[in-house]
């Protein structure tokens, strides 16, 4: 195992850590397919798709061919003053596998934070009503107004919008928690003031990878259709292929009001969009403006995601090599007593570990264990959840049914390692993670 310690500490000193989350010393000095490449050649196979968003994996020759054309004639560099053809065809195409019905038209911004900030403040002011319905445990963004909607962050303390209440989002695994929270939400429906919207995630992704019971997503559209409360399906990090569906709301066999995209929508450029009602996407000019946001590169490289997606079949892809995987996961988990769930669909699996009863941040996890001697090991995997005790797995939609067998072997070696008392606290300490 090489770890450039050179660049790890340049980085201590140079980058800010508002913006780094660390798990274990990654540095890497490339990438290919579903691999990480560290200095000196290890490569790590990679079931994080760096959150999702290289979901073509590393150095796609799609996303290189789209950079470069787009790279070469440069239709100027954004879209806010200069209409480009790359962002046209994007907003089009999006529009055209986006289900939905009436007039409507597209944002594109960099990145999920802005992509469902900026819908939120469309549909106030379209509305003209402030109150916001999400659900705790939720992660819509870190900018400063999808953070305060963002129930994970809301529920650490962090400060929320002012008119946000949060709903608690149920679990497949608990299905009798349906009814409590659909009960919650006519309260909620059934007060004075008519929420403006409701954010939810078809998947919870940060919160726990948790999979709601069928049905979940229709009940609150047949609700929020019955008092026009718009709803928004959050598809950044589930979205586009990962369950096994196009689109993660499929699931249910909803056509949400706005659906949000970003993470994978760029093959690993900021790219993000979201597809909504003209009434609220046109609600006034130059309402939500970022100089470079639609610029030709990055609009080039999405309609490449979205081409590849198509023509490769990543999408069922996702759900042939995710029925392995999670298969695969399974028999792990009854070798190792600290596996107390494996939840998800397609490429978008949680595997819980230890006891859900202990509080975040009362000390080293097992899953902070488990991730870092799977580095070690040669894997790639991060850990997520109110308590930090869920695996996410999210590799790259290209992964093959040979890497998720590597995977789940480096994984069993990883838990029966730290069974056997191999990563002490200390060795984990300097890493934070969630």
């Amino acid at each position: 195992m090489t770890i450039e310690t050179s660049l790890y500490e340049r980085e201590a000193h140079s980058l800010a850590g508002i913006q780094r989350l660390r798990f274990f010393p990654l540095s890497v000095r490339g990438g290919h397919g579903c691999y990480l490449i560290e200095s000196g050649g290890r490569r790590l196979l990679d079931l994080s798709a760096t959150w999702s968003a290289a979901g073509l994996g590393y150095g796609h020759p799609a996303i290189r061919e789209a950079v470069e054309r787009a790279s070469t004639t440069m239709a100027g560099a954004g879209l806010g003053s200069i209409c480009n053809p790359e962002s046209v065809a994007l907003a089009e195409e999006l529009l055209a596998i986006v289900p939905g019905t009436g007039d409507r038209r597209v944002y594109l911004g960099h990145s999920g934070s802005d992509a469902n900030e900026a819908v939120v403040r469309a549909i106030r002011r379209a509305t003209g009503r402030q109150r916001l319905l999400a659900f705790h445990g939720s992660y819509h963004g870190g900018l400063a107004g999808s953070s305060q909607f963002s129930g994970l962050m809301v529920d650490d303390g962090q400060p929320a919008d002012p008119g946000l209440s949060l709903l608690h989002y149920p679990s497949a695994a608990h299905a009798d928690q349906l009814r409590g929270t659909l009960l919650e939400l006519d309260a909620e429906l059934e007060l004075g003031e008519t929420p403006a919207a409701l954010i939810v995630e078809p998947v919870m992704s940060d919160g726990g990878l948790i999979v709601p019971p069928s049905g979940f997503l229709r009940e609150l559209k047949v609700r929020c259709d019955r008092f026009d409360v718009l709803l928004i399906c959050d598809e950044v990090k589930v979205g586009l292929g990962r369950t096994g569906l196009l689109h993660a709301f499929q699931l249910d066999d909803v056509e949400p009001d706005v659906v949000t995209f970003g993470k994978s929508l760029g093959g690993g450029l900021p790219i993000s969009a979201a597809v909504g009602p003209a009434a609220v996407m046109n609600v006034a000019e130059a309402f939500t403006m970022l100089t470079t946001a639609g610029n030709p590169i990055c609009a080039g490289a999405a309609r490449a995601v979205l081409r590849t997606l198509k023509d490769d079949d990543l999408v069922a892809r996702a759900e042939s090599v995710g029925e392995t995987l999670f298969g695969l996961l399974v028999e792990l988990s009854r070798r190792h007593p600290m596996v107390t769930e494996v939840r998800g669909r397609g490429l978008a699996i949680g595997v819980e570990l230890g006891d859900a009863s202990v509080e975040r941040g009362t000390g080293p996890s097992l899953a902070a264990k488990v991730v870092y001697r799977a580095w070690e090991l040669g894997l790639v995997v991060f850990y997520v959840g109110p308590r930090s005790n869920v695996l996410e797995i999210t590799p790259p939609l290209v992964i093959s049914k040979a890497e998720v067998q590597l995977a789940s072997e480096i994984l069993d070696q990883a838990m029966t390692d730290v069974e056997n008392g191999l990563v002490a606290d200390d060795v984990i300490a300097p890493y934070a993670g969630w």
